[in-house]
């Protein structure tokens, strides 16, 4: 039998235990002040999910560390109070001294796109998405940066396949035989990465976005450009279908819950409202006060027409932007639903309104001067905004 000495057995223990305690609770609170002023790290920053983190970040009072390539437009962090590295996603080196530092990170950099493209534009987005969150995950486990959450894609959530209009939920798988976009077929690659590093003990959650409605576009997106367009009046008519689409601040409110209180491993699906493409149309008419178009292309004719027009420029110009792509179509003609129960109650998602993620779309888009038209009416302010 083992005999435990009271305090009272040895005189001045009470007091080194006291000073052990101290001891200790001064190094954690340095070691917690240590890690609340190290950066969070964030690729993808100049994009529009990005651009809409980093100011949320920063509102929030977080010290923000992004990854930039010279060679892209990095207008959206124009002026923000950010520590820029400079690196590629696809370069294993640059990623390990990128994140050296940093504690939390988001990984949001993804190549998308809706064409097939040729063969360099479907390595270059495998590369990027696929390569690129491999080496993101490789480095922020090396460094210990803790938790990464990488921003996932609802084209690579799977789905009903008899009723596809039926809402979709986390645990429903990719489905690979049918016809896919490389992007689709990529994004469910990189939550294959994920789903190996969580295995190996790798703290990391898929925050899966779907179609992006609000400001700080710099780029623009697809989205942003339509808008654009219409308000310019270069819109005169519209595919049938719908899709799930979410407020850019409601997306960054998912990857923070994601952050602060999702479980490791887990995918959550983040949307606002379901609209159809006449719906959003309704909208783009209310905050522009232009007539919205009334020719509606049935999506199978559309289908056909774009199958001949993007297979050439896919091919032999793939940067060249195309609107309504025989993939984008696909999708539409899906009339895809999300369910978005599961963010809800585990990590507490309150969705907010596409109408007002329009407003705010079209007031900083009109203040870029991207809104040319001198029809197109004033902005009305929105409290969101």
């Amino acid at each position: 039998m083992t005999a435990t000495a009271s305090p009272e057995d040895h005189p001045g223990s009470s007091q080194s235990s006291a000073e052990t305690t101290s001891s200790a609770t001064a190094s954690g609170s340095r070691m917690e002040k240590e890690i609340s002023q190290a950066p969070v790290f964030v690729t993808g920053a100049a994009g529009h999910v990005g651009a809409n983190l980093v100011r949320r970040l920063l509102e929030d009072d977080v010290k923000v560390r992004v990854l930039l390539r010279h060679e892209d437009n990095n207008e959206g962090l124009n002026e923000l109070d950010v520590e820029k590295v400079y690196g590629d996603l696809r370069d294993l080196s640059d990623m390990r001294r990128a994140v050296d530092g940093c504690q939390g990170v988001y990984h949001v950099a993804a190549k998308i796109s809706t064409i097939e493209g040729n063969y360099r534009h479907r390595r270059e987005i495998f590369e990027c998405n696929v390569i690129g969150t491999r080496n993101m995950l490789q480095a922020a486990r090396e460094a210990e940066a803790g938790r990464v959450i990488v921003t996932g894609s609802f084209s690579a959530v799977g789905y009903n396949l008899d009723s596809p209009s039926r809402p979709s939920i986390e645990s429903m798988p990719f489905f690979p035989m049918e016809r896919t976009m490389p992007y689709e077929r990529s994004k469910s690659q990189v939550e294959q990465e994920c789903w190996y590093a969580a295995a190996k003990g790798q703290d990391v959650i898929v925050a899966t976005c779907c179609a992006v409605v609000g400001p700080a576009d710099f780029l623009p997106s697809r989205l942003g450009r339509t808008m654009c367009d219409y308000a310019n009046g270069k819109l005169r008519a519209y595919v049938n279908g719908g899709f799930e689409f979410v407020a850019a601040r409601d997306i960054v409110e998912g990857h923070i819950l994601s952050m602060r209180y999702g479980k490791s491993g887990e995918k959550y699906i983040f949307s606002s409202e379901y609209k159809t493409i006449s719906d959003i149309l309704d909208l783009y008419e209310e905050v522009t006060g232009l007539p919205r178009p009334r020719r509606r292309i049935p999506a199978n004719i559309m289908l056909a027409f774009s199958e001949m027009t993007s297979s050439y420029l896919s091919y032999f110009h793939p940067d060249f932007p195309q609107r309504f792509t025989p993939g984008a179509i696909r999708l539409l003609k899906k009339c895809r639903h999300a369910n978005t129960e599961k963010a809800r109650t585990q990590l507490g998602f309150k969705p907010t309104t596409i109408r007002d993620a329009v407003k705010e779309a079209y007031a900083f888009h009109y203040a870029r001067g991207d809104i040319k038209n001198p029809l197109a009416k004033k902005p009305v302010e929105t409290a969101a905004a």
